[in-house]
């Protein structure tokens, strides 16, 4: 295997039942799998198997806001709560990482660090955190307000918040404890720091009360994808989640987004962007494509309109569905993936139902359907052409499609050497290629 093919990185997207939105309803699939902890665990071990990098858990603070009779059409309803989910998987894997969202928005930097700092303890050194500002501004009502904050000052907050967390995740200096019976000493006070931080949105005195990371600081995931979401990734990201519906897309990302982080003081190399990746593969691209087929004809078009709104942020109801999709202003706060879908419908004459089919497996992702050769072909592409460093696998639907991934793709990347066979690390951070952050107090450097 030659050692000079950049090596491709690997998350994958755990979801409730399926990534597709007709997905719950294939003959095979686990229906209930987002609520049966025992699913979660065998998704865990066979994306070990395949040797995955991480396992990605997303998360919202509120349920879809269909109305009533779509919402009971779709699956994406009732989960565990991520965090908890992620430490019970932590005992039952030994290599892959572990992460899931919090958002800074209706979070506190401190109960943040600190699950994130147990959750690395828990599981020798594997846990990332996903930044959000939160972009459902529903969540706003299940915290006593009646609206979401603006954009800038939630990625203000966010900036904030980050710096925080960072800065209490190194309250402990990794050789502070001793545990000295003799002298009574259990830990060495000069070693023990408080980070006494008053900011705009936080004022924080510290320290944590969980030790050091065994990788020094958890790894830092972002997936914002505007603006403010770029210039926050190059500041503070160490993994970038995204989306994009060409090759050409994501290269501009990816230049973007590296282009900025020299002016932070940051190393390109120190971060990996890694797009979301619909992939359904068959042993050839005709069985691929009768598979791909079948989910497509299981969407309700309630659904689909009300999932296409959702990420065009426009109530498309009322419009014809074989109808063009409608000019979508952009003017108005709308996220990013709203451009990018509008702009594919204009670009590619797409009628509203041609573009929800298209989203409904990915939600805006690149989706490839083929034999394990065309999906890798795509995947090698992208990674060569600095389109990516990696991809965050979204699973049609659980488990055929994973199985089919590991079983398939999996050996088509080791074979042409574009991916690894075996862990070679124990931690998040050497998994990824990723440099164990130095304390802010590291030789008396203090703030």
């Amino acid at each position: 295997m030659s050692n000079n093919r950049r090596q491709i990185k690997l998350g994958m997207f755990l979801r409730p039942a399926a990534h597709h939105i007709a997905g719950w309803r294939h003959a095979d699939a686990w229906a209930d799998g987002g609520l049966d902890f025992s699913k979660f665990a065998e998704l865990a071990r066979t994306a070990e198997r395949g040797l995955f990098d991480l396992l990605f858990s997303a998360d919202a603070l509120t349920g879809e806001r269909y109305d009533r009779d779509t919402l009971s059409r779709t699956s994406y309803v009732a989960w565990i709560e991520p965090m908890s989910l992620l430490t019970a998987l932590a005992p039952l894997t030994r290599n892959i990482g572990l992460v899931c969202t919090a958002t800074t928005t209706y979070e506190e930097p401190y109960h943040v660090a600190r699950r994130f700092a147990s959750l690395d303890l828990i599981s020798g050194g594997r846990s990332g955190w996903n930044v959000v500002t939160s972009a459902n501004d529903a969540e706003a009502s299940n915290f006593g307000r009646e609206q979401h904050l603006p954009k800038a000052e939630r990625y203000a907050r966010a900036r904030e918040f980050v710096g925080v967390v960072r800065g209490l995740w190194d309250s402990w200096d990794d050789d502070a404890f001793q545990f000295d019976k003799q002298t009574g000493r259990f830990y060495d006070p000069d070693k023990r720091h408080a980070l006494d931080h008053k900011g705009d949105y936080f004022q924080v005195r510290g320290p944590l009360t969980v030790s050091r990371s065994p990788q020094g600081q958890p790894v830092i995931v972002q997936a914002g994808a505007s603006e403010d979401g770029r210039q926050l990734a190059a500041e503070t990201a160490e993994v970038v989640f995204c989306a994009h519906q060409s090759l050409e897309a994501a290269r501009a990302f990816y230049r973007d987004v590296k282009g900025r982080m020299p002016a932070a003081g940051r190393d390109p190399d120190h971060l990996k962007i890694m797009p979301g990746l619909g992939v359904m593969v068959g042993r050839t691209r005709a069985e691929a494509e009768a598979k791909y087929q079948e989910l497509q004809d299981l969407i309700s078009p309630e659904v689909g309109v009300a999932l296409l709104s959702k990420y065009i942020a426009w109530d498309l109801r009322g419009h014809d569905i074989d109808g063009p999709v409608p000019v979508v202003p952009q003017d108005r706060g709308a996220p990013s993936r709203s451009a990018l879908l509008s702009d594919t419908a204009r670009a590619e004459g797409l009628s509203i139902r041609q573009l929800y089919q298209r989203i409904a497996g990915g939600r805006g992702h690149f989706y490839v359907v083929g034999s394990p050769v065309d999906v890798v072909d795509m995947m090698e592409e992208w990674v060569s052409n600095e389109a990516a460093d990696g991809f965050n696998i979204i699973p049609p639907f659980f488990p055929n499609s994973l199985d089919e991934f590991v079983d398939l793709v999996v050996p088509e990347l080791q074979r042409r050497g574009l991916y690894r066979t075996r862990y070679e690390g124990n931690t998040l951070r050497e998994l990824l290629g990723l440099p164990r952050p130095l304390s802010r107090y590291a030789n008396g450097a203090g703030m």
